[in-house]
């Protein structure tokens, strides 16, 4: 991470004045769009809001889905996040900075940026915005929020861009969920939400 570095970032009052969640809350477009109001957008410097609650650094999660498989990989020693190394996830994205800041709308363009420096998706595939998570339980939980979106791709074609990404591949849904304790929270949670 660049010290400097200007994430974009919500006003905690703000997410809670939208309608407060804890764990996943399942969502429409119309919950996005009040939710990521460009009026309510701030960049702030990573180093300082990483661990200040008063501004919820927005994360793009998205999960990569091919029939009833989903793409899962190992949090690995090239990621920037170093509490969630280890792990195992479902999610890909990450941080969307002040270069993003200039696109229509900074946020679709600040995901799309991290998912093809990521991965790279060898497919055809249809996006869908599922829905928002937060957990305050733990230290990385209560400075992020992820909204979780769903690309359902037309075949299970990915491949890793960063050392970030270790150990990827595809497995069933409830095959993920049987090994729910190695995955980070916020995976735990779309996996679940996954099912209902």
């Amino acid at each position: 991470m660049k010290v400097d570095e200007r994430v974009l970032c919500i006003p905690a009052a703000h997410f809670r004045a939208v309608g407060p969640v804890t764990g996943f809350r399942a969502a429409d477009e119309a919950f996005r769009a009040t939710l990521l109001a460009p009026a309510a957008f701030t960049y702030q410097p990573r180093s300082t809001c990483e661990t200040d609650p008063e501004f919820l650094q927005l994360i793009p999660y998205v999960m990569l889905r091919h029939e009833d498989r989903v793409f899962h990989y190992r949090r690995g020693v090239g990621g920037t996040e170093t509490r969630l190394r280890a792990k195992r996830s479902v999610g890909i994205g990450g941080h969307i900075n002040d270069a993003d800041a200039g696109a229509a709308d900074p946020y679709h363009a600040g995901m799309m940026r991290e998912l093809t420096e990521e991965v790279d998706i060898a497919s055809g595939y249809e996006q869908q915005f599922l829905g928002v998570l937060f957990d305050p339980s733990t230290e990385v939980g209560k400075v992020h929020l992820g909204l979780v979106h769903l690309f359902r791709l037309d075949a299970p074609a990915v491949t890793a861009r960063e050392a970030g990404i270790a150990d990827g591949g595809f497995a069933a849904v409830r095959q993920l969920l049987a090994d729910r304790d190695q995955f980070e929270t916020w995976s735990q949670l779309a996996l679940a939400a996954l099912l209902s």
